[in-house]
């Protein structure tokens, strides 16, 4: 099958990179799989070699009709149920409890992340193939963003191998990254809650080379802001990359009105 640049697809062509990455998942005999985007089927056959089930959610149709006849053992036996519909479109609520394992395209990235740490039906853990720039983002740089922050809001996140850009086919422009999310809870009380916290940190991260305290009297007054920065033990000229989770979530509380 070509790969399709519309849908970003570059399919993972090495076996012991496909095996490394289920090694880092995790994966037991006892655990159902979500993968996403499938593609060849590489990473899929080893997936099958470990767990109870995998659910395959491919959203080609062509690459749905190859699979659907190069596992059509697997998906008699129940082992794979193989979906075809973009992964936006899926609920995970109806999958029970489930790890997520995904090759999934660079320009969703951050979308799919979202999506799987904010839902309801949150997976055991997420073990995702990114680009190495975001997977150093989120869980060995420094200096921290909106999505660094955002994910060690709901879980751990771990930069587990890098994986050359000869790997796929076609082989993208940089090289990725194995990124693995573990831990991952629900940490807020309420929707409300959730929603306040993003718009403080969003709100923080609106003009990076401001201060903080600069940023955040777009939303709360300035001697409000002053005392939550007091008590969450932050300079008052602290930049936003700076802030850890804990402070992120003192500031939060203090500042809401």
């Amino acid at each position: 099958m070509r790969p399709k640049k519309s849908l970003g697809q570059n399919f993972l062509m090495h076996r012991q990179i496909a095996e490394r990455i289920v090694q880092a998942a995790e994966v037991t005999k006892d655990d159902t799989v979500m993968e996403i985007g499938p593609g060849t089927g590489m990473l899929t056959r080893v997936l099958l070699g470990t767990a109870k089930k995998v659910i395959a959610v491919e959203a080609d149709g062509e690459l749905v009709a190859e699979l659907n006849t190069t596992f059509a053992t697997e998906i008699a036996d129940g082992r794979l149920t193989l979906i075809h519909d973009d992964i936006r479109n899926v609920d995970p609520q109806i999958f029970g409890s489930y790890r997520l394992v995904a090759n999934i395209p660079y320009y969703i990235t951050g979308e799919i992340i979202r999506m799987f740490l904010t839902t309801n039906a949150k997976p055991r853990s997420m073990t995702l193939l990114v680009q190495k720039e975001v997977a150093e983002r989120i869980a060995r740089s420094k200096k921290e963003s909106v999505l660094s922050i955002a994910v060690k809001t709901y879980g751990t996140p771990r930069y587990c191998f890098t994986v050359p850009r000869g790997a796929f086919r076609p082989a993208p422009n940089v090289d990725s990254a194995v990124l693995t999310i573990t831990d991952i809870q629900a940490p807020f009380s309420s929707l409300e809650e959730e929603e306040w916290f993003f718009t403080v940190l969003k709100t923080g991260f609106m003009h990076k080379r401001k201060q903080l305290a600069k940023n955040l009297e777009e939303i709360a007054p300035g001697e409000r802001v002053k005392e939550a920065l007091m008590e969450a033990e932050v300079s008052a000229t602290v930049r936003p990359e700076d802030v850890p989770l804990s402070s992120w979530k003192a500031i939060a509380r203090k500042v809401r009105i």
